[in-house]
């Protein structure tokens, strides 16, 4: 056992805010192998599936119970136009994926094929309209083919392309990146965009939507404040305008640098830590942001919603640069866990989150072998189905009295034990990430407010942080039980936690 012990005091009987179940959402872009390839593989293909929707991915993915799925981007979703992805698909006029790869893209999969996607997973759908090169009437359309009951021009379209009910649509995305790729806007350009294309982005009959209007590059809080101030309504008490209720902003982990973001299987413990201190910065943002939103919005009417983030590694050798297919170590699953915690305790004001991305793209859940066929779930997917039960909990404060182990990377002093706890249905769940990449440390979790009658505990780990899985060695990198959890003298339990692992304790209240 390790000389290292963390005391940790959770209250259990204080609950703080509820972890909206979106903070565990999922990105889905026509880029590269995640679309095609990785969801959809064809009709015609001789893997299982429905419609051409893999179904060994969509059962791997309700494992995780994926709250939403954010799609057609990105970046491609300022260059998509809906209606060359409905109809006959032989039909279906193609297009050119101009920022990705710059391959062509025959439109097979569209908006039925999504929504259907969406059913097998259970998971709502997450739209992003199209403000780049899209036209407001555009975007109205699309809404009402999608959601509208009754008759109209869009409803009659939908009808005879084989959908009579409309479909339940809440997130709806005012565009991506208005800043960058989405149309290179200043913040006030794009505020009085998306005052436009909210306003025709309409309710039809009790549909209402979620309007995300595009958010800030990382940290940059002036265009956060410009929004808040010409997205809202100024007077006795600041309220959102009808036509935006959130906004979002991107931000992510790169330890190098744009040109050279480094190597996803291959680096050293410097490289390692440089990343751990990079996620762990995602506080620090969503602290800015949220500072900036409370200036205008003190009782939180606006959510903010971070719906890219995740690793960013250089291309795996030997794959075509724009298609942005990445391994995915223990290193990964370690980030995405530092973000939950950060997530959990933000939830006041975070109310979704999507990983960029879902399959075969960047942290991936899933990745596809395109000459087997074969599916790996990643170190990050264990992550998220061993965090899954603190969705729609009741977040608990962890206090953490003492000094937390650190390690100087740098300018930059790295916590290198995280904890975040929550509470649901008379169960308790506690996650801790050790970072450290040689060293073990002890959590010793003071429990008050609650007896704790029966234990769970499950651990993420390997023999080093560059192990990962592959078709051949599926599970190199896999959760399972964890024994080296025990009860204290005062009703608390003490959790050992190895060197560079994940761990979470389920325990039943009384």
């Amino acid at each position: 056992m390790s000389n290292v012990v963390v005391p940790a005091i959770i209250n259990v009987d204080v609950p703080g805010p509820v972890i909206n179940r979106h903070l565990y959402g999922h990105f889905a872009e026509h880029l590269g192998r995640c679309i095609y390839g990785g969801f959809y593989v064809g009709e015609d293909s001789d893997l299982p599936n429905e419609g051409g929707i893999r179904l060994d991915v969509v059962e791997a993915l309700r494992a995780l119970n994926i709250p939403n799925l954010r799609w057609p981007g990105g970046c491609f979703a300022d260059e998509y136009h809906w209606m060359d992805g409905i109809g006959p698909k032989e039909e279906r006029p193609s297009m050119v994926n101009t920022h990705w790869g710059n391959v062509e893209e025959n439109n097979h999969f569209g908006t039925h094929e999504f929504m259907a996607l969406c059913e097998l997973l259970g998971a709502e759908p997450y739209i992003s309209g199209n403000v780049g090169s899209g036209t407001v009437k555009e975007m109205s359309d699309w809404v009402e083919y999608l959601t509208r009951e009754g008759d109209s021009p869009m409803v009659r379209l939908r009808k005879r392309n084989g959908r009579e009910e409309p479909w339940r649509i809440r997130f709806w995305g005012l565009g991506n990146e208005a800043w960058g790729c989405g149309g290179h806007m200043s913040a006030q350009q794009y505020a009085a965009e998306a005052r436009r294309f909210g306003t025709y982005s309409r309710d039809h009959g009790d549909n209402k939507l979620y309007r995300v209007a595009a958010g800030a590059n990382s940290g940059d809080y002036a265009w956060t404040e410009t929004l808040m101030k010409q997205l809202g309504e100024l007077g006795c008490a600041y309220r959102p305008a009808a036509f935006m209720q959130a906004l979002s902003f991107h931000y992510y982990t790169i330890p190098g640098t744009w040109q050279d973001k480094g190597d996803a299987t291959v680096f050293g413990t410097d490289d390692y830590y440089r990343t751990m201190v990079k996620a762990a910065y995602v506080d620090e943002l969503i602290t800015g942001h949220s500072n900036v939103m409370d200036c205008y919005d003190p009782g939180k009417n606006v959510g903010l919603v971070l719906d890219e983030w995740g690793t960013w590694w250089n291309v795996e050798p030997g794959t075509n640069p724009g298609f942005l297919y990445q391994q995915n170590t223990l290193r990964d699953a370690l980030v995405a866990a530092v973000h939950f915690d950060i997530f959990h305790r933000h939830a006041d004001r975070l109310v979704m989150a999507n990983i960029a991305q879902t399959v075969n793209v960047l942290q991936a859940m899933i990745l596809t072998d395109p000459d087997s066929g074969a599916l790996v779930l990643t170190p990050t997917y264990h992550v998220f189905e061993m965090n899954k039960g603190h969705q729609d909990a009741a977040s608990l404060r962890v206090d953490l009295p003492a000094a937390v182990p650190t390690r100087e990377v740098g300018e930059s002093t790295l916590a290198t034990v995280s904890v975040s706890a929550s509470r649901k249905d008379g169960r308790l769940l506690v996650s801790l990430s050790n970072l450290d990449a040689a060293e073990a440390a002890d959590v010793e979790l003071d429990l008050r407010g609650g007896t704790v009658t029966g234990v769970r505990s499950r651990i993420l780990t390997a023999g080093k942080p560059h192990d990962h899985n592959t078709p051949e060695t599926p599970a190199a990198v896999a959760p399972r039980a964890h024994e080296q959890v025990t009860a204290t003298t005062t009703g608390g339990l003490r959790v050992h936690l190895p060197a560079h692992s994940f761990v979470t304790v389920e325990a039943d209240l009384a």
